[in-house]
């Protein structure tokens, strides 16, 4: 396969990622903090970095979310789902120090 098309090819993947993300949060008005760092167009492994983060400062900041289920591969996990609301206000409190976390904060707080 020719490195072009690769390229091509991780672009449209990682773009609908993140329009699925999008769409599935439009729609239910709730997401998990990992499913909006995927919405900002984070990779799977940044936005389940960053969304720990996220959860730490959810405590501190007395955020709590929506209990729910997150189906993945056949099992039902349990899972908690935030608004983007909420997820603005815990951008509020995060200082991440890498330049990819910094612009996908100030996406998060835009998106809000």
């Amino acid at each position: 396969m020719l490195s072009s098309n690769r390229t091509r090819r991780a672009t449209i993947k990682a773009r609908s990622i993140a329009t699925r993300a999008a769409a599935r949060i439009n729609r239910r008005g709730t997401g998990t903090l990992a499913a909006h760092c995927l919405a900002v167009g984070l990779t799977r492994s940044e936005a389940s970095s960053v969304a720990g983060s996220l959860r730490g400062k959810a405590d501190k900041a007395g955020v709590a979310g929506i209990a729910g289920r997150a189906f993945r591969k056949g099992a039902a996990r349990p899972c908690i789902r935030y608004s983007r609301a909420d997820v603005a206000v815990l951008v509020t409190l995060y200082r991440p120090r890498k330049p990819a976390y910094r612009l996908a904060a100030a996406n998060l707080a835009l998106a809000a």
